[in-house]
């Protein structure tokens, strides 16, 4: 997919918001520069759609300023709201929310209110080559694949060059067998946007790939934000531990010989860790880094972390195996099949799962 770079964007773009939507209260403050993509990750209802409705002008804040490429969009202290049709911003929505008494051109063209009438028509079309869509281009949208869709939303969204591009869940609507090509085109159409771009994902793994700094949202606030290898690295809470794929079990934390922390386990059990405050904690630990042995075998690596479980499932993903696990608390163990076919595991069976007290990470519930 070749998407010509938009209009440059300046600065970036910044957003401050600060409003009350029914139960939920918005409170956030964010910065994407020019070029680069801020993925608002975080389950629904945590107030990531909002942002991109504020920056496009179809939510109006309480209390908040938007400035993009230097122009002020928005600013309640100084009585400044620009209308969304004059905020020069590409929004995707979820849904691609196109027109479906209309062809594939004419809903790119519906973007170009700027554009002579007469030369409308063109302009989608080269649009609609550029994403290979040309043979498509008088289709409508129910003739269309999901991703052909896609594809041509994204178009109608960097039909007037932007100076902000707005992403909203742009992979939700296409089925698994769709989503893994478009994951790799859409990221080839953010790094050759040349803006900033704002991308709301639920799924931290999308965030992951398409974003180069991730937000994690909830209730209306950012929790932690950075790229999603300092996410994963160090969590700042157990909700991030858990969104970011980490396995997180509850407990009471002490300090042990040596300065260690020892965690009681609701439940049952103990976990020992290097590091981290006493009190009501939460553990966290990836799945890749907890390890399988047949009940009775003495571990034969440097875990200090062992717990009884019960084999729950055990699926294959690619070369990967991931097994469920009942113990006090659920846990999901990640192993190679070698290692799976070894261990003879089997729903309904038992083992022993191992963790190292570096790879525990001690948590603010």
């Amino acid at each position: 997919m070749n998407a010509e770079p938009t209009a440059s964007a300046g600065t970036g773009l910044g957003v401050d918001a600060r409003t009350r939507l029914g139960e939920l209260a918005l409170d956030v403050a964010l910065e994407v520069a020019a070029g680069e993509c801020l993925a608002l990750a975080g389950a629904s209802g945590a107030g990531k759609t909002s942002v991109l409705r504020t920056v496009a002008g179809l939510l109006r804040p309480e209390h908040g300023r938007v400035v993009c490429g230097g122009e002020v969009w928005l600013d309640t202290a100084g009585g400044v709201d620009r209308a969304p049709e004059r905020r020069r911003c590409g929004y995707l929505f979820q849904e691609y929310a196109l027109f479906g008494h209309l062809s594939a051109w004419r809903n790119v063209a519906y973007g170009l209110h700027e554009t002579p009438r007469g030369e409308r028509e063109a302009r989608a079309r080269a649009l609609l080559e550029r994403f290979g869509l040309a043979p498509r281009a008088d289709a409508r949208p129910a003739t269309l694949s999901g991703g052909e869709r896609q594809r041509v939303a994204l178009a109608r969204a960097l039909a007037r060059r932007p100076h902000a591009l707005l992403l909203d869940e742009p992979l939700s609507a296409l089925d698994a067998r769709t989503r893994a090509a478009a994951t790799r085109e859409l990221g080839g159409v953010i790094r050759a946007a040349g803006v900033p771009v704002l991308l709301v994902t639920h799924d931290f793994a999308e965030a992951a790939l398409l974003g180069d700094r991730v937000a994690v949202m909830d209730g209306g606030r950012v929790l932690q934000e950075g790229t999603a290898s300092a996410l994963a690295a160090t969590p700042a809470s157990a909700f991030v531990a858990d969104f970011t794929g980490a396995v997180v079990l509850t407990g009471r934390a002490r300090r042990g010989a040596g300065d260690v922390i020892v965690v009681a386990l609701d439940g049952g059990g103990e976990a020992t860790a290097l590091a981290g405050e006493e009190g009501a904690v939460a553990v966290s630990v990836y799945p890749w880094e907890i390890t399988l042995a047949r009940p009775g075998e003495a571990a034969h690596d440097s875990a200090r972390n062992h717990l009884d479980v019960d084999v729950l499932s055990v699926t294959t993903v690619g070369t990967r195996v991931r097994v469920g696990l009942a113990a006090p608390q659920p846990l999901v163990a990640e192993l190679s099949e070698a290692s799976a076919r070894e261990l003879d595991l089997v729903r309904g069976g038992r083992a022993v799962a191992s963790f190292k007290a570096a790879a525990a990470r001690v948590l603010p519930l």
